[in-house]
């Protein structure tokens, strides 16, 4: 018996720490299971108007006015592919320490962005409807709803939407369609490739594409765009326009009447005008190779092969239409 007491001791003091260990691995499961997925949640108590500041390198970005006064963050961290390897270090660093600074009501998200290497943080953010927001975007796209602003946002490689801004907006990106509506404001727009849609503008709108085509439905003041390669498009004016496309048509459709003035010029593209039968303008018109045309009653001032000068009514505002390359035709709408 004597042989067998420190055997019977020995078993159980091995036993007793492995009872204890499986124990630990199971409280230890679910923050192990929530740290594996890659992802973090902060919320933020905030008070009065916020502002956003957020810079992100790679990853889209979700901002989004809610009515709960605080700040919500949430993000998801993934790899991005190196010749030097993984970055699961790096990953399991943002997911412990997110880059989110809070100075009162100012939250500043994405700072020292770069000490990040070969990741990319996906944001999903709700923020107080009384925020305005500063935005960019190396690459991944950028969607901003429901803030009273201002806004300004800009991507180098992704897409721009954003909706339903009371103040002023500002937006540009490099490489990627923009889509903006229900602005209280003036908007400012800026796309080096992409389509550019705008609608429901409440303010003057400055629109200008290198590389893609502008439309613009239902403008609230005044529009300036210009376009170097792609068509133009502007439907429900109420006010000035003055468009500019150097390789693509332009397409107006509003009422130029009540001393407005309307700008339009092509250089190789055509020019089509729509205008409501009651409507009221002087019209003139030059074109270096092409037709000038209309539907509608008239009375000519002057006409030559390739101009034309004609009034509508009380010619209580003006068409002005210059053309290089491309016809011009005005029809009732």
């Amino acid at each position: 018996m004597e042989t067998m007491r420190p055997l019977i001791i020995a078993t159980r003091r091995t036993w007793v720490p492995a009872v204890l260990v499986m124990n630990l691995a199971l409280a230890l499961a679910p923050v192990r299971a929530t740290a594996s997925d890659n992802t973090f949640d902060r919320t933020l108590n905030v008070s009065g108007p916020v502002r956003l500041e957020l810079s992100n390198g790679s990853g889209n970005v979700d901002i989004r006015g809610s009515a709960d006064g605080k700040v919500h963050i949430s993000g998801k961290v993934t790899a991005g592919w190196s010749v030097f390897g993984g970055s699961e270090k790096s990953i399991q660093d943002v997911v412990a320490s997110p880059p989110i600074e809070q100075h009162d009501n100012v939250i500043r998200i994405g700072k020292n962005n770069w000490s990040f290497k070969n990741i990319s943080i996906e944001y999903r953010i709700e923020v107080p409807h009384d925020t305005d927001i500063d935005a960019g975007v190396a690459s991944g796209g950028i969607t901003i709803d429901n803030v009273r602003g201002p806004v300004k946002a800009n991507s180098a490689s992704g897409y721009i939407h954003v909706y339903r801004v009371e103040r002023d907006t500002q937006v540009s990106a490099a490489s990627g369609a923009i889509e903006v509506s229900g602005i209280g404001g003036i908007l400012k727009v800026s796309s080096a490739s992409g389509d550019v849609n705008l609608s429901d503008i409440k303010g003057d709108v400055s629109a200008n594409a290198a590389s893609g085509a502008i439309r613009v439905k239902n403008p609230g003041g005044r529009v300036d765009a210009s376009s170097a390669s792609g068509s133009i498009d502007v439907t429900g004016s109420q006010s000035d326009m003055k468009i500019h496309a150097i390789s693509g048509s332009v397409n107006v459709a509003g009422d130029p009447s009540s001393s407005r003035l309307w700008e339009l010029k092509s250089v190789s593209g055509s020019v089509d005008i729509r205008v409501p039968p009651s409507a009221s303008f002087l019209f003139t018109a030059e074109t270096t190779s092409g037709d000038i045309r209309t539907n509608i009653p008239v009375i000519l001032e002057e006409q030559g092969k390739h101009s034309l000068r004609a009034h509508i009514g009380s010619a209580s505002g003006r068409i002005e239409v210059h053309t290089v390359s491309g016809g011009v035709d005005v029809q009732g709408s």
